[in-house]
C-alpha cells in the first residue's frame, strides 16, 4: 500500500531537536502567568519541534497558537505531555489527525498528571530526600547534604527524561505505562520511609543533647516529642503544636544548661 503524499513529506522530529525541546522544558515555569499559567513556557519548549515539522510559516504559526492556550501541570510530569504533544503534532503534520488532537491530549492529561506529580514528587520524593539529607548531615557532616541534592536531581532528571521519551514514543499509550509504574504506591512507601528518617534525625538530636547537657535533657526531649505526637493524634493544630514543642524544648534546654553551669 502506498503512503499518502502528506505522510511521505513529513519526517520525524530529529533527536537533536527533541533534546533541545527537553532542555527548554526545564524552564517551563519561567514565564508563569495568572491567565495561561505555564502556557508560554510550554509554547517556548515545543517551538523547535514545530519549526522542524512545519516549514510553512503559516502552518507553524497556527501550530504555535494552539499551544498558547491554558496549560498547568506538575513541572516534572509536564515532560510526558510535552513529548506526547510532539507525537500528535507529527501526526497532524502528516494529515493523520485533526489539528485539535495535540490540544485535546494536553487538556485530558494535565489534571491527572498534576495530581500524580504533586503526590509523588512534592509530598513523597522531595520530603524523603530532605529527611535523608538531615540524617546524613547529622551523622556525616555537611557534605552529605550535597550528596543528597545530587542524588535527588539525578533521579528526578532521569524520570523527566524517561517521561518525555515515553510521551513522544507512545502518545495516548502513555496512560497504561503510568498505571504500571504505580507512582501513588511508591509515594506511600517513600512517605513512610521519610517519616522513619525524620525519627532517626530526632533521635540523633536527642542523643547529642543528652551528651552535652545530661541524660535528663534527653529524657525530657523525648517526653516532649511523645506528648506532641499524642496532641497531633487527638486533633491539635499542627503549627500550634510545633510552636509549643519548640518553646518547651528550648526552655528546658536553657534551664538545664543553666543548672549544670551553676554547679
Amino acid at each position: 500500500m502506498t503512503a499518502s503524499p502528506a505522510l511521505a513529506a513529513v519526517a520525524p522530529v530529529p533527536a537533536r531537536t527533541l533534546g533541545h525541546v527537553f532542555v527548554r522544558s526545564l524552564f517551563l515555569q519561567a514565564t508563569w502567568n495568572r491567565r495561561g499559567m505555564q502556557n508560554l513556557g510550554f509554547a517556548y519548549a515545543i517551538a523547535p519541534a514545530l519549526r522542524a515539522l512545519y516549514p510553512d510559516p503559516a502552518r507553524r504559526e497556527e501550530a504555535l497558537h494552539r499551544h498558547m492556550g491554558f496549560f498547568n501541570c506538575h513541572p516534572y510530569m509536564a515532560a510526558a505531555i510535552l513529548g506526547g504533544a510532539i507525537h500528535h503534532e507529527e501526526r497532524v503534520a502528516a494529515g493523520l489527525e485533526p489539528a485539535e488532537a495535540p490540544s485535546n491530549y494536553k487538556l485530558t492529561l494535565q489534571g491527572p498528571l498534576a495530581a500524580i506529580g504533586d503526590g509523588f514528587f512534592w509530598t513523597a520524593l522531595r520530603p524523603f530526600f530532605g529527611a535523608l539529607g538531615a540524617v546524613g548531615a547529622l551523622a556525616l557532616g555537611g557534605g552529605a547534604i550535597w550528596a543528597v541534592v545530587i542524588l535527588y536531581n539525578a533521579i528526578h532528571l532521569s524520570l523527566r527524561i524517561a517521561l518525555f521519551r515515553a510521551g513522544y514514543g507512545r502518545g495516548d499509550e502513555l496512560v497504561p505505562l503510568l498505571a504500571r509504574l504505580a507512582l501513588p504506591v511508591v509515594a506511600g512507601r517513600l512517605r513512610t520511609a521519610g517519616a522513619g528518617l525524620a525519627g532517626v534525625a530526632a533521635g540523633i538530636l536527642v542523643f547529642r543533647g543528652a551528651l552535652l547537657v545530661g541524660p535528663l535533657a534527653g529524657l525530657l526531649a523525648a517526653l516532649v516529642a511523645v506528648l506532641s505526637y499524642a496532641a497531633l493524634a487527638h486533633g491539635t493544630r499542627l503549627f500550634a503544636t510545633i510552636y509549643l514543642a519548640a518553646a518547651a524544648g528550648t526552655g528546658t534546654a536553657v534551664l538545664l544548661a543553666h543548672l549544670n553551669g551553676s554547679r
